[in-house]
């Protein structure tokens, strides 16, 4: 079961012991745009690719979280536990929309999502 068209990366989230700093430092290295949400949370634009920073440690992903957009999050679950992978949380809402996290077969922990 694959998608009638390719998927495409939307977001990477980094972890951050200080999201501030983390956003400033982006900021200023790489002059992206940032929108704050909370005490916890911004999200960065202007790279080519959106930059969420996560400040929240019960929310943080253990590395950098690639973030793929699709149409239909219950379709896109089934693909992925139809090819191996484990759904490690959610799925959950969010400002802008919709997502749930999972673990590919290497390891490596993802998410997808559909806007709002």
């Amino acid at each position: 079961m694959h998608p009638s068209t390719p998927l495409e990366i939307t977001l990477v989230e980094f972890p951050s012991t200080s999201m501030s700093a983390t956003s400033e430092f982006l900021q200023a290295v790489c002059g992206w745009t940032p929108t704050v949400y909370g005490q916890s949370y911004t999200h960065l634009f202007g790279g080519g690719i959106d930059v969420g920073v996560q400040g929240d440690a019960h929310e943080q992903s253990p590395a950098p979280l690639m973030v793929i957009r699709v149409a239909d999050l219950d379709e896109a679950r089934a693909r992925v536990e139809a090819a191996g992978g484990t759904v490690t949380f959610g799925p959950f809402d969010f400002t802008g929309g919709r997502r749930f996290h999972f673990r590919e077969p290497g390891g490596n922990e993802m998410a997808m999502w559909v806007p709002a």
